[in-house]
């Protein structure tokens, strides 16, 4: 490691750094596309830090507020892969606004810190660069947050409707929706995966608009109604860790489903439509009736579900139908939560030298003993980062040293699990 260490946070719209020739521990080639691997009101700051022999920790503030208790923590260390630490976290609270469509054709924001909130936590991982995880970190909870507005009518109903206005078309619409079995979470999973697609669009343009390359990794959790959700397009990874349990909560980036590859391959050639076909997926054939209605929908990216305002186009006979998963759901309020109950997000440094089994030995040997350090849960993703350096507590076998940038977010959730119950 080098013999100096330094921090930096980019802002949304300041100028990113010129990526550095890859070194030793980097690939040779770029990594081009996908820039963002396809798989919040007060915005979720950004870390940054690179080149840090005494492993310091890092915190992800949110601009000037107070991150909530469980907020989680991030520490970030470099291996000199690159000039700019390609590791990014974000993390804050999520605020989703409930707007209306007032009489004049403006958005009204209605109590906006008093609706529907939640907290988010985001890791990302740069390939060819730092560029790609700087922007994610600070441009895909806003993604998230506009998603999430534009459904959370749906969020809040007892089972979300098929037009978003309440209007019922067809009689037997509740019995399409159930049939699908179309439920909440399913808005908050298209949610995320609408917001990633978005944020993708979004890295491409400014990448191209400023000449660099590169991709990132995305590693998301997002606690809100008593769940927690985990999105995954990557390389890292998510477990959580009780007493007698490890669970996975996330899934290395594999292919796609195949109705998402179909659906894929009508939105890259739509003359295989013959227009004739829409690739969209709705709970029922739509009518004429429906034109200009907002009403429920996927598209080849997601499987969870969102609303989109109907077009003559979408008159026409769906292509297919399917279900698939990207989003992991824990549902926290079914959970007999212990205080020492985590889940553990860490990019792939970490996970290159220690497993799962490993990780959870460290959490179940650290926190029972340290009940009374209010900053117990810091201070054991301070070890977790410690043990892939080469200490003399690691773990790992002799020799084996992480090379790669590491993050490291500690969720604790027995206080997430009472915070979901007060409200």
């Amino acid at each position: 490691m080098s013999a100096g260490w330094f921090r930096r946070r980019f802002l949304p719209g300041e100028p990113l750094p010129a990526p550095r020739p890859p070194g030793p521990h980097a690939s040779p080639v770029p990594y081009r596309r996908p820039r963002f691997l396809r798989g919040s009101s007060s915005s979720p700051g950004a870390a940054d830090a690179s080149r840090r022999p005494d492993s310091r920790p890092v915190r992800s503030p949110a601009r000037g507020r107070t991150l909530p208790w469980n907020a989680g923590y991030a520490e970030i260390i470099n291996a000199e892969k690159s000039e700019f630490n390609e590791d990014q976290a974000a993390c804050g609270k999520l605020c989703i606004r409930r707007c209306e469509f007032g009489a004049e054709e403006e958005w009204l924001t209605l109590c906006p810190e008093e609706f529907l909130t939640g907290h988010y936590w985001a890791l990302f991982d740069g390939h060819g660069g730092p560029a790609a995880a700087i922007l994610a970190a600070n441009t895909l909870h806003s993604c998230l947050r506009r998603q999430l507005e534009a459904v959370v009518e749906g969020l809040v109903a007892t089972q979300p409707p098929m037009h978003l206005n309440g209007r019922c078309i067809c009689p037997s619409d509740p019995q399409f929706v159930e049939e699908k079995g179309i439920r909440a979470e399913d808005l908050v999973i298209g949610a995320l995966e609408s917001a990633f697609q978005e944020c993708d669009e979004v890295i491409g343009r400014e990448l191209e608009a400023s000449g660099q390359m590169g991709g990132c990794t995305a590693l998301v959790a997002v606690s809100l109604q008593g769940k927690l959700y985990m999105a995954n397009a990557g390389d890292s990874r998510a477990i959580l860790v009780r007493r007698d349990e490890i669970r996975p909560l996330s899934f290395e980036f594999t292919p796609e489903t195949e109705r998402q590859r179909i659906q894929q391959l009508a939105f890259v050639y739509p003359e295989l439509l013959a227009g004739e076909f829409t690739r969209l997926e709705f709970p029922r054939r739509l009518k004429g009736d429906d034109l200009g209605q907002k009403v429920l929908f996927r598209d080849h990216h997601m499987s969870g579900w969102s609303y989109k305002r109907v077009e003559k186009s979408d008159l026409k006979y769906p292509l297919i139908h399917g279900q698939g998963r990207q989003v992991t759901v824990l549902d926290v309020d079914q959970l007999e939560l212990q205080e020492d109950d985590v889940v553990v997000m860490a990019t792939d440094g970490l996970w290159d030298v220690l497993s799962n089994e490993q990780v959870a030995w460290l959490v179940r040997s650290f926190l029972p003993g340290n009940q009374e350090d209010p900053h117990r849960f810091s201070k054991l993703a301070q070890m977790l980062i410690h043990s892939t350096q080469g200490k003399e507590d690691s773990l790992t076998e002799e020799g084996q040293v992480s090379y790669d940038d590491v993050s490291v977010f500690v969720i604790p959730l027995h206080s997430q699990g009472q915070e979901s119950s007060d409200h």
